[in-house]
């Protein structure tokens, strides 16, 4: 029998911190990649047109990949498929630093991102099932400490890498974690239970990957060409085709379980993931760019510039203490009130460093309460066998708002651009990002509140 106390027990913890080493690698990827963006291109004597493919690869291996992994948790199990998920990053980070041209590069980053489109919505299940519902939030706390120590480090160590090392090495510093990772998953992770999937929904993965590959990709063209560009338009609307016949069809054992969506906890958490895409993260494309193009900032200053927003995020680890206290609404709504008040001096131009900074902090601790506690709430009342169609689910949600987001935001920007000085534009931008941010707190009135004890 479990006992509940406020302290996770150290079984737990460890389990928490050998999940957390394997999810620093793709977290830690992403941000290093980014920043070394331009020297690839360089290097590689390509455009950027081509050299951006290398972040959009990543980013269509990974949508692709999200889809099968509750499917193939159930029927091969979460530790298999966690170390199978390491063992293909790894492959990839090797491949990609051996890489000879861009375009081997490129397919390379493709193996990268299948490892991590399967990885990260598999530890979300691990660690559920380890732990009881009552605890969900102290276990948040802990387990998305990668999501704030990532975009922390991954800028500087970026701007190190590329700055004092061949760019072959900001691939293979996964290297050592991703061994590191798979030898203590082995030795730490419990075996997996009895297969339970049927056979795999072949149908639903034709439908489902490539819809939301589609929709991410013309997302993903906005920045260049805007909205109403047949770039952008055509992959947006046969991916909205294809998601429409997954979810009209009929299938025995759907490769998604969308009867998850008749848990109001659930639903409500989901429609929050995908509307805090717009003003919480679609406002991360927002902030590099501001420090560089409206304050003049070098890229790696720009990087230590948002460092006050993941210390932000440090401080509010004790939010997913507070959810299993008074229950996600009350967290995710006051999380929402701070990233808005974090928001707004970037809406006002010319403001010192100092308030910005104390603004990013602020900013940050409402990312990171909003983000524990919605996952709390589309976890807390589902039972473990839903778990991993959740985790894969959510993960879903979480990259399609991110992507609509990121994609609003770049064409608000870029009008601004025109019509106005950088400055002026990106006040712009952010009042917008206030708005979307403001708009966000309607699903969270159906998340739910305190949980009533018997």
């Amino acid at each position: 029998m479990t006992t509940q106390t406020d302290r996770l027990d150290r079984s737990v913890m460890t389990l928490a911190g050998v999940l957390i080493l394997g999810a620093m690698a793709p977290l830690l990827d992403s941000t290093i990649v980014t920043i070394a963006i331009h020297t690839l291109g360089v290097e590689l004597h390509t455009s950027v047109a081509t050299v951006q493919w290398v972040s959009t690869a990543y980013l269509l291996a990974l949508a692709m990949a999200v889809p099968i992994t509750g499917w193939s948790a159930n029927r091969f199990g979460a530790k298999r498929m966690w170390i199978i998920a390491l063992g293909l990053f790894l492959a990839g980070s090797m491949l990609c630093g051996v890489a000879w041209n861009i375009g081997s590069l490129i397919a390379f980053r493709v193996i990268q991102g299948a490892g991590g489109g399967l990885m990260l919505p598999i530890l979300p299940t691990i660690l559920l099932r380890a732990v009881g519902r009552d605890r969900i939030g102290r276990l948040m706390g802990v387990v998305t400490l990668p999501v704030v120590i990532g975009p922390i480090l991954g800028p500087v160590l970026g701007g190190l890498l590329v700055g004092h090392l061949d760019w072959r090495w900001i691939f293979y510093v996964n290297v050592p974690i991703c061994l590191a990772a798979i030898i203590l998953a082995i030795r730490t992770l419990q075996p997996d239970p009895a297969p339970t999937a049927a056979a795999l929904d072949v149908t639903g993965l034709l439908l489902v990957s490539p819809a939301i590959a589609a929709i991410v990709y013309g997302l993903s063209q906005v920045g260049d060409h805007g909205f109403g560009h047949a770039a952008v338009l055509i992959p947006i609307v046969l991916g909205v085709i294809l998601l429409a016949a997954f979810v009209l069809r009929r299938a025995a054992e759907p490769l998604i379980d969308l009867a998850l969506f008749r848990t109001r906890s659930f639903a409500a958490s989901t429609a929050l993931m995908f509307l805090t895409g717009f003003g919480l993260y679609g406002a991360m494309l927002l902030l590099p760019l501001f420090y560089q193009q409206a304050r003049g900032e070098t890229v790696t200053a720009a990087g230590l510039l948002l460092v006050p927003q993941g210390i932000g995020s440090l401080i509010a680890r004790t939010a997913g203490g507070l959810t299993d206290r008074y229950g996600p609404r009350p967290v995710v709504l006051i999380g929402i009130v701070l990233t808005t008040i974090g928001t707004i001096p970037f809406a006002i131009s010319n403001l010192s460093y100092w308030l910005l900074a104390i603004a990013l902090v602020i900013r940050g601790a409402g990312l990171s309460a909003v983000n524990l506690a919605v996952m709390v709430g589309a976890f807390r009342d589902l039972e473990p066998v839903q778990l991993p169609h959740a985790s894969s689910t959510t993960r879903i949600m979480q990259q399609l708002g991110g992507a609509f987001g990121a994609a609003t935001l770049a064409v608000v920007l870029q009008n601004q651009l025109h019509q106005h000085s950088a400055a002026a534009a990106y006040a712009h931008s952010f009042g917008w990002a206030v708005a979307f941010t403001v708009i966000a707190a309607a699903p969270a009135l159906f998340l739910p509140g305190r949980r009533v004890l018997n």
